[in-house]
C-alpha cells in the first residue's frame, strides 16, 4: 500500500507543471519551453524565430502574431512572460529620479 502511495504521489507531481516567468525577449527556445506551460520546444523556437525577424515583443498580446500561437494560449501564459528584466521594488534605473530621492 506505502509503494502504491509513493507511485501515485510521484505521477501527480510529474505531471504537476509550474511555470516560471521568463523574458521573452532574451530567453533561448528551450528555456521558454521549459518555463512556460502549454509552450514546448516548437512553439518555443517559433517565438525565438519570430522575435530575430521582428524585433522584441513589446506586448504579450504581440505573442499571437506567432504561428502556432493563439490568444487561449497568450491568456493562460501572460502571469508568467516578462518582456524586460524586472526592477526590484523600490529600486529606479534613472539617475534623475535618484538624485532628487537624496
Amino acid at each position: 500500500m506505502k509503494r502504491l502511495l509513493v507511485v501515485l504521489f510521484a505521477a501527480f507531481c510529474s505531471f504537476n507543471v509550474v511555470a516560471s516567468p521568463v523574458n521573452i525577449n532574451t530567453a533561448d527556445a528551450k528555456t521558454i519551453g521549459d518555463a512556460l506551460s502549454g509552450i514546448g520546444l516548437k512553439k518555443a523556437e517559433a517565438i525565438v524565430k519570430y522575435r530575430e525577424a521582428k524585433g522584441a515583443f513589446k506586448t504579450v498580446d504581440d505573442l499571437v502574431n506567432v504561428d502556432g500561437i493563439g490568444p487561449k494560449t497568450v491568456e493562460k501564459i501572460k502571469n508568467d512572460v516578462l518582456l524586460s528584466d524586472a526592477v526590484v521594488a523600490g529600486q529606479t534605473t534613472d539617475k534623475k529620479i535618484d538624485e532628487k530621492a537624496k
